[in-house]
């Protein structure tokens, strides 16, 4: 069950913020939407990407900007 947290947040903010996040570390999603069939639930939709971007977006969450890598 989802928590009064998790039921506050618009679905379309949270896109729009996800989508300026990721652009901020040149990763674009595509078919990133808002999932209209089950508008109850406010899923976010992060569609299909290609190899190369969900390798990029892997890159970014495990080095997010600002940090340096350690050998």
């Amino acid at each position: 069950m989802a928590t009064k947290e998790q039921q506050d947040i618009d679905p379309f903010t949270a896109m729009e913020s996800l989508r300026e996040a990721l652009a901020e570390v040149g990763v674009v999603l595509p078919s990133l939407v808002v999932d209209a069939a089950s508008p109850q639930l406010r899923l976010v939709d992060l569609g299909r990407v290609r190899a190369d971007v969900a390798a990029r977006l892997a890159d970014a969450l495990r080095h997010p900007a600002g940090t340096s890598e350690s050998p």
